[in-house]
This record gives structure tokens, sequence and C-alpha cells, in this order.
């Protein structure tokens, strides 16, 4: 352990362990007692990233539906100044990034960030991770409903459950208040979209149900799973889908382990199939919302608004008034945004914002999906006010949500994936729309997005107009490049598109793709047009042609061999991604695991905690038979076949004699209803089989000479 005094009042008991572990982690790593890619595998689902940088790493929050208050957003605000750059960054997941953290200072940070009911448990890491939501959710004008308290209740209900703890890769959920699908619910692993429904005379609560969407190099559109499904059997759902891909997702193949792809591979009815054959296996068949768990906010603030307060500048004003506000759904009330320049707040503008917050609007902060602020429940005389002392902070720029207001994750500032620099080109764009094309400060329905390269942190494949982070070989040099796509985003009429790939071009030539596909449209398209029907009307090839100029390479000047932000030659730095990866282990190691869910599995029995228990027992089942194949070079990616291989490879080979049929003894798990004979019953059984094979593996070794095995650790993620 450190020599860290922990300061844990106000900290819940959970936070404290997750803490605790955390920090003596971090002491046996350092100490050499941990393997290099076993200790980034956990640190990664207790929020803590390596950066591009050697030897610091980027702390991530967990913030659900970017919710925060006045207190918290301090609290991010001095732990930044602390043990970070003074900066917060905000993500196009709702979530905030510290940078630059010193590994032994994150459990410190988490401390200090736990004592005000902050987490980064599962931030990162293959988990469930963020629940995103729109911003607007609980003051937009055309919701059915808050749905504030089911992002919550989710949130809460997956937090720590076993069920998805070391799932094959990360699974993303999003819930938007109204069918304009403000969240993008189309391309994640679960989207929801509130719906009313009538039955026998009595309104009822419930979702429109999205499922296997995703970004990334293969973008997908999520498929239609329920036109409505009751409020209370929304997470009920969600568990059992996620208990299929722990089952049957790949393990191997990092690029094919998301959810959509084990749709497409299962097919989609027969993955609903086995949605509903673990419903048996369920804690809770129906879980019931608490519609106050999120209370609705009034304002809170004491500031007295001087009678005669004037904008300090009347032409800025209006054009802030008209982007960055709205009225909500509660009359004599405004929303406002902030517009947060590539998502970075310093942290003494942080601190100011916050004070004039508790004194003048709700203390409900909404980070935003655009890596803005949504302040809520302003009054109309104090909107004067607001601007002023916005326009104090430089957080006064108009054109919140537009084609002004451009998306760029990090890139190459901090991202070890990162091909290009997206930050350095977004304030380029930034500067040609507000000069060139001053009237796209109201467009709400074009947006500009950019990614560091293809994995889409900065969503570019949702994007009208996108761009991700790519290269050229030309002759002996490299030259900095991005993809262009056209075609994604969410219509006027909620309809959600996935971005075409066009062409690749220099990335010192992309104001002019800019430039050229605005024009283009300004020349041709209809009046009132949607950007991407028109896209559609004249096909990519009319825009590969159009485009295919600005990717001649022969007409190349010395400047477009530098990247976005640099005096030298581009050459071309990635890293590995942190969710990536292959290490080595030893077979013993993997067993000690299996061990280790057992007292997991003990501790739920102790706590009442049935299906905890259960499931538990399973992973004990699946870690312990993946060890063994894996003794015998036999290589499995999924859970199901580990089960199916330990059957072939053991049972029916004869080298395992203490049952017959281990598939109907693990799938025991989905033919009972998690009560407590059965968890007790299943607890002993996965504890006598963790055993067996460990006294088995002990009988290998002694013809081996003691020495144990190395296996490939991507295999092992079981």
């Amino acid at each position: 352990m450190s020599n860290y005094e922990f300061d844990f009042s106000s900290v819940s008991p959970v936070d404290q362990k997750d803490i605790k572990e955390l920090d003596r982690r971090i002491s046996d790593f350092q100490r050499g007692k941990e393997d290099t890619e076993r200790f980034r595998l956990y640190r990664l689902t207790r929020g803590v990233y390596g950066q591009r940088q050697e030897g610091v790493q980027m702390f991530r929050l967990k913030l659900p539906y970017g919710r925060i208050n006045s207190e918290q957003l301090v609290r991010i605000a001095d732990v930044s100044d602390r043990y970070a750059t003074g900066n917060l960054h905000i993500t196009t997941r709702q979530n905030v990034q510290l940078h630059y953290v010193k590994l032994a200072n994150s459990p410190k940070v988490w401390t200090e960030l736990a004592q005000l009911n902050l987490t980064a448990r599962e931030a990162c890491g293959n988990t469930v991770r963020n629940f995103t939501g729109s911003p607007t959710a609980g003051i937009d004008p055309n919701e059915p409903f808050d749905v504030s308290p089911y992002v919550e209740a989710s949130f809460q209900y997956f937090l720590r459950n076993p069920i998805c703890q070391e799932m094959g890769r990360k699974i993303k959920i999003a819930f938007s208040s109204s069918d304009a699908d403000s969240a993008f619910t189309y391309f994640h692993d679960y989207g929801f979209i509130p719906r009313m429904q009538v039955v026998d005379g009595v309104e009822q609560r419930g979702f429109k149900v999205l499922v296997g969407g995703g970004l990334g190099a293969q973008s997908i559109t999520g498929l239609l799973a329920y036109e409505f499904l009751p409020e209370d059997q929304i997470i009920p759902f969600m568990e059992a889908g996620l208990r299929v891909f722990d089952r049957y997702g790949e393990r191997e193949k990092r690029m094919k382990a998301r959810m959509k792809f084990l749709i497409q591979k299962l097919g989609f009815e027969a993955w609903m199939e086995l949605v509903k054959q673990e419903w048996k296996a369920l804690k809770n068949k129906s879980v019931a919302i608490d519609h106050n768990l999120v209370p609705e906010q009034a304002p809170l603030g004491t500031g007295i608004i001087p009678a005669d307060v004037k904008p300090v500048d009347e032409h800025w004003y209006n054009e802030w008034l008209r982007t960055n506000t709205f009225e909500q759904k509660q009359k004599g009330y405004y929303g406002v945004y902030v517009r947060i320049v590539l998502g970075d707040l310093p942290s003494h503008k942080a601190r100011a914002l916050a004070a004039v917050i508790k004194a003048y609007a709700a203390d409900d902060i909404r980070f935003t999906i655009n890596q803005g602020i949504l302040l809520k429940f302003i009054r109309p005389e104090a909107l004067p006010l607001w601007f002023n002392e916005l326009h104090k902070l430089g957080l006064a720029l108009p054109g919140a949500d537009s084609t002004a207001d451009i998306t760029a994750c990090p890139g190459t500032d901090t991202c070890a994936l990162g091909v290009t620099n997206s930050t350095g080109l977004s304030n380029i764009l930034e500067e040609l729309i507000r000069e060139e094309y001053p009237d796209l400060i109201d467009e709400k329905f074009f947006k500009i997005k950019i990614s560091g390269c293809m994995n889409a942190c900065g969503q570019h494949m949702a994007a009208n107009l996108g761009f991700h982070g790519s290269s050229f070989k030309h002759g002996d040099l490299v030259i900095p490049a991005m993809q262009v796509v056209l075609g994604g985003g969410v219509a006027p009429d909620g309809r959600g598109f996935i971005a075409d790939k066009i062409v690749k071009v220099p990335t010192k030539r992309i104001p002019d793709v800019v430039r050229y596909v605005l024009d283009d449209f300004e020349k041709n398209g209809l009046e009132g047009e949607y950007y991407n029907d028109y896209f559609l009307r004249q096909g990519d090839k009319y825009f590969y042609t159009l485009l295919k100029p600005l990717a001649d390479l022969k007409t190349m000047t010395q400047e477009e061999y530098f990247d976005w932000g640099q005096d030298h030659l581009y050459k071309q730095e990635i890293g590995v991604g942190e969710c990536a990866g292959v290490m080595l282990d030893m077979v013993g190691v993997i067993l000690k695991d299996a061990v280790e869910k057992i007292a997991a599995a003990r501790e739920a029995l102790e706590q009442s905690q049935w299906s905890d228990a259960i499931y538990s027992s399973y992973s004990a089942f699946v870690v312990a038979a993946k060890g063994m194949l894996l003794s015998k070079d036999v290589k499995c990616n999924t859970q199901k076949g580990v089960i199916d291989d330990f059957q072939t490879h053991y049972v029916e080979s004869g080298d395992y004699t203490e049952m017959g049929n281990f598939a109907e003894l693990v799938l025991q798990i989905n033919q009972y209803e998690p009560e407590e004979n059965f968890a007790s019953d299943y607890v002993t059984q996965a504890e006598h089989f963790v055993n067996s094979v460990i006294a088995l593996r002990e009988a290998q070794l002694e013809t081996s000479n003691g020495i144990d095995k190395k296996v490939v650790g991507d295999y092992y993620r079981a």
C-alpha cells in the first residue's frame, strides 16, 4: 500500500473498497508483482487510461447523462489543479477527462471526487460504459416524459454488476428525450426513445428500443427490437442481452467483439430468442422506475438581477440569444447552451461558472454530447446578465450545436491511437465557418465532426460532413491525411444516418473540402432540402468526382507534409490502443482468478445476493475451464466455445472424469430462478469444479517438471 492517508469522509463503503484496491494494485504493479497487461485490463475499469505520453494517465469520470452540480464542478476543477493540468475535457459521451495524471495519484483523485459522490468505476474497459442521454431531458418541450430517472436507474443497476465486468468489449447505451433523437440512439448497442401508450384506458410509459448499432471502422444503424417496451422491462431486457453478449460474444478478434457483430453473426431473431431464454435467470423480471429518482430542479439561485442590466455587446447578444437559448417546457424559464471549444474548460472558468449557476440557475448542469454545457431554469430577465457573465469568461460564443460548433476528439494531443491532429483542424474550420459562412451559426442540421483515427471518438460517422485521421505514403515520405465521409447524422424528423466514405485528402486541404461541399449544396440543393437527402439524391460517385481533385498528390506543396500545428515533416506515431493488446500469462494465474470468482460468489451468498452469487460461479466455471483448455493449446474465442470445448477435450477424452456433461452443469444458470437453494447448490458445484481442475493441473505439472505454461492473453479473456 502507499503511504497516502485517505480521507474517506463522506465516501461510500463501495467506493472505499474500490479506491483501496486500486491503490494496492498500483503498488503491486510498481514493485513488479503484477504483469503490465493484467494491470492495464484492471485499471481501465477504474477509469485510468494510458496517454500517448509516457508515464502519465488520462483519468475519466463516469457521469451518467452528463449531470453534475456546481459543487461537484468546483471539486473537479480543484482536483485538476492539484493532480492534472488545470483543464476539464468534456467528451462526446458527456464525461469529463483529466489529463497528465500520475498513476500513483489516481487513488487520490478518485477519493476527492468520491467525497461528492462522483465515480470512475467502469468509465473505461470492457464494461457498460457511461449512459448518455439528451441534455435537454426534463426541460425538452417535445418530450413525452423526463428520461433522466430511467438513465439514472439503469446506471445504478449495472454499476459493479457481475454480469458486465469482464465482457469481450464495451457496451454503450443512450436515452433520447424525444423522437428528434438528440442522443443518437441509433448508433448505440442499446438505444431508448420514450413513448406513451394507452392500455385498457390507462396511459402507460415505455420506450422504443433499438439494438446493435455502433460507429467505428464498420458503422451500423441499430435494429428495432420493440416499438413499445413497458418502462419496467427496459432494465431486464438490457440485462438479458448483456448475458447473451457475455456468453456468445467474440473475445479473440477485438474488431469483431461488439454487440453489433454478434447480432449479425447469430441473426437478429436468433439473438432475440437467446435473450428470451435468459429471462428465467434474471435477478429481476420487472424493475419499477422511481420517477422522482432525479427530482425536477427549480431555480435555487438567490442572486438579485439588476433591473437595468444591459448586454455588453448588443449585436453579439442577439446572435447568442437566437442560437444558444430556448424556452423550456416549463413556461417562463429558459435553457442556455454554453459552447466549450474542443470541450476544454479551464479550471478557473469552471469555478467562476459554478458561482454564477448557484446564483442565477438551477443547480443541475448537463454536459452535452457535442462537448458543451446546458444550463437550466434561467429566468428571461436574467438572460442579459448571463450573457455578460459568459462574455467575461470567453464563453459567450453564439452558434451552439450548429455547423460552427465542431466536435473533435483529442487526437494526437494525448491519444495513443491518434493518427492526425483533430483539434488543430477543428480550430481552423471553426474560423473558416465564422469568416466565410457566418449564416451557418444558425444551421442546426448540418454538423461537422472530426476523429483523430477511425475509432470515431469524435463521432465523425454521425456527421453530415466528417473526417477521420489517416495518411498517404508518397515516395519516401508520409503525408498526414483525413478520410472524408458524408451523409451521417440525425434529420429534423429523427431519422438516423451513417456516413459514407468518399475520398482521402491531405489534411491541409480539408478547409477546401469544406468549401467545396458547402458551396455545392448552396448551388444545387433544393429549397428546404435536408443535406443527407441531397447527398442520397446525388449519390456518392458525384461527391467523389467533386472532391477527387483535392486528393491529387501531384500538386503537393511543402506545407502539406506538415500536420496542423506542426512546423516539421509529419511522422506517423500510432501507439497501442488501451482496449487492445496481447498479454502472456500463466495457466496457474488464470486458475487463481477462478478461485477469486468463487470467493466473490461466497461473499454474495452471505449477503443474500443470489443472482450475483450465481453469475460469479458461472464465471468461475468458464475461467477455470478456459485455463485448462489453454494448457492443451485449445484457443476459444467465446464463453460458449469454452464450455463446448471443455466437454470435447477433457470430459469426452477421459482426462476429466468427474462429470458427464459439462454444458448441462454450467448452463443451469439459465434454467432456474435465481433463488437461494439453486444459488447455494450452484456455488458449491462451481467451487468443487475449480478445486478439481486445480488438482488436475497440479498433476499435469508433475509430468512437466513443474514448469507452468504461458498462454496468449487475448484467448484468456473469459
